[in-house]
């Protein structure tokens, strides 16, 4: 696969005139008291070395050694600075990404697309079914259910997306530079009870085309529990990524009867990426697309015992910056 990289604001001659000029900025960021996240970008475009790797420290309490990366959470700090490339853009988008997947794996894993609009006062509910699901495009956790449209609360909603879409999800949790210049979107999917039911999630790990592990969460428990499988034998793995969502999982997940199907598309799917995260929907019927993430958890979760950080770690080939 052909990688085409984008300039993102923090080349080496763009970091150097933000630091030519950071004398003057620092103190407008004290005096004028920008918001979050334009503080947030401003440092990070005048040393984004030096932000990223304090993000880092606060957030697992490590020394980030970017610049020979070992584990798998140091090479996704590592990628995020030098292979945030269009590519990734492309595939983060999840209004964009599904003409890619229709070309690689075929329409029949998709969710139904029923509208895409780039503002909310565009959205003709009258034209959508009584169920369906609202997402933004360029980010995680930006969804909105509707199992009843009649019971929807319109306003609610609208100041729910716009919020979001007002947000520049790269520097929520950070700085996931790929998905700063997706172009912001409102997408309806088609309502699947089968997939709002189901108490299972589905994300595999793959390194260059090559599932790994299969990280499952029971979401049917008061506090959901995770294991993770090796593949392809669906080994049950002593795994704990400690993200502050899970437990380790008490009793084994059985093994999907579609799982060399699933194996096949999680091939085809990350084919030419030294790491992605494939998630899919499973349900007896069908195997349906979920998403493609980059940068898993931001890089920032622990792993118990912590020799898995490094594991995983030695299976991320990095590419040429």
């Amino acid at each position: 696969m052909k990688i085409y990289n984008l300039d993102y604001g923090f080349n080496i001659k763009t970091t150097k005139i933000f630091k030519i000029f950071s004398f003057f900025f620092i103190p407008l960021l004290i005096k004028f008291n920008f918001s979050d996240e334009l503080n947030n970008k401003i440092k990070f475009y005048i040393s984004p070395k030096k932000e990223l790797a304090k993000w880092y420290k606060r957030r697992t309490g490590d020394d980030l050694n970017i610049d020979n990366p070992q584990t798998f959470n140091e090479k996704i700090q590592w990628m995020k600075l030098y292979d945030s490339n269009h590519t990734k853009t492309l595939l983060a988008d999840k209004y964009l990404v599904r003409d890619w997947v229709k070309s690689r794996i075929g329409e029949e894993h998709l969710i139904k697309l029923l509208g895409v609009w780039d503002n909310f006062d565009d959205i003709d509910f009258d034209k959508l079914p009584k169920q369906f699901v609202l997402k933004c495009n360029h980010g995680c956790g930006y969804n909105i259910i509707v199992r009843d449209k009649s019971k929807l609360d319109i306003k609610n909603a609208k100041h729910k997306l716009e919020t979001w879409l007002n947000e520049d999800f790269a520097f929520k949790n950070g700085f996931e530079m790929h998905y700063s210049k997706i172009p912001r979107k409102i997408i309806a999917e088609e309502y699947i009870p089968e997939v709002d039911k189901s108490a299972i999630d589905y994300k595999f790990i793959c390194f260059n085309g090559e599932p790994f592990l299969c990280w499952i969460t029971d979401k049917s428990l008061k506090k959901y529990e995770r294991m993770f499988y090796k593949l392809p034998e669906w080994e049950p793995q002593d795994i704990e990524y400690l993200d502050g969502w899970a437990i380790l999982a008490k009793n084994p997940i059985q093994k999907p009867k579609q799982l060399d199907k699933i194996i096949e598309i999680c091939k085809t799917l990350s084919k030419g990426f030294p790491l992605v995260r494939v998630d899919l929907y499973v349900t007896d019927e069908k195997i349906l697309f979920g998403e493609m993430t980059f940068t898993t958890s931001s890089g920032r979760a622990k792993f118990s015992p912590d020799k898995w950080n490094y594991i995983l770690g030695e299976k991320i080939i990095l590419p040429k910056k």
